[in-house]
């Protein structure tokens, strides 16, 4: 068994490595291949011949893709087009990783696999792109939306109130965004138990949902620290990206196949902290 994987220095490149170590793994870092080529792409996947590629390449940073539109389009969008054509030309299923930020967060309940995407910010709708792509591509797929990801190796909003709460006395959060909190190590788990499965879209998250305020209290709890957090309104925390309300995602196709969500993000959350203060 081979697995190729793009984005393979990246945080949930990090956790993949971890999961799949006794397999061989294939790595595309950033700068081992430039997905937005399509002959470089198809050329080194070939090379490799993997049994399946892991597509967690991306450009991640969701209020820049706002200012640089193009490249968002051309990574997420035209990047995954190139990854669907290389995979196909080698009849290669892919995993492409995508967002909750496909939808538009005005369902108020959490959204199934079938529901209509409906992005609200660039990153979103690059992410869709590349879906879309996906599909028109290849029939040998497993789209995974996933969402809040915090893990090793990577910059995410676990460390960044960690931090923020040993440098000031307060710290204000949004508390009208919902979403699923997800470590990278339990997503990592769960698209090793996917694949082989049934082709298809799968949402998977730690279950349970929260706001970004309640997931800072909830590290501050774990961490003995107690500062003031505030919670703020989108409107007062203005950014240049605007993000779904409620972007909580339901594990619909998780169930049909038999298989279990990841435990609940507290316990992700503990396991994170564990695992980074050892």
């Amino acid at each position: 068994m081979r697995v190729a994987l793009t984005g393979a220095g990246g945080m949930l490149g990090f956790a993949v490595k971890k999961v799949f170590s006794d397999i061989e793994i294939v790595e595309f870092p950033h700068k081992g291949l430039d997905v937005t080529v399509l002959d470089d792409t198809v050329r080194k996947i070939k090379d490799a011949a993997p049994d399946f590629l892991i597509h967690a390449a991306a450009f991640t940073d969701v209020d820049r893709c706002e200012s640089e539109p193009e490249k968002a389009y051309l990574v997420n969008g035209i990047g995954t087009r190139n990854i669907a054509m290389a995979c196909e030309e080698i009849k290669c299923p892919v995993v492409y990783i995508s967002s909750d930020y496909v939808f538009d967060g005005c369902k108020g309940v959490p959204y199934d696999e079938w529901d209509s995407p409906n992005p609200v910010n660039i990153y979103g709708l690059s992410k869709l792109m590349g879906e879309r792509f996906v599909t028109m591509l290849t029939n040998r797929f497993y789209i995974i939306r996933t969402s809040w990801l915090f893990g090793m190796n990577g910059k995410n909003f676990v460390d960044t109130i960690i931090k923020l709460l040993s440098e000031r006395e307060s710290v204000e959060v949004v508390n009208d965004q919902v979403g699923c909190p997800t470590h990278t190590l339990d997503l990592a788990r769960k698209i090793r138990e996917i694949t082989g499965k049934g082709y298809g879209v799968y949402h998977v998250t730690n279950s349970g949902n929260c706001s970004w305020y309640d997931f800072a209290v909830e590290i501050a709890a774990r961490k003995g620290v107690k500062k003031r957090i505030v919670p703020v309104t989108s409107e007062k925390f203005r950014r240049p990206a605007g993000r779904p309300a409620f972007s909580v995602l339901g594990s619909t196709f998780l169930e049909l196949e038999g298989m279990e969500g990841p435990g609940r993000w507290q316990d992700a959350l503990d396991e994170y902290l564990k695992i980074n203060n050892s």
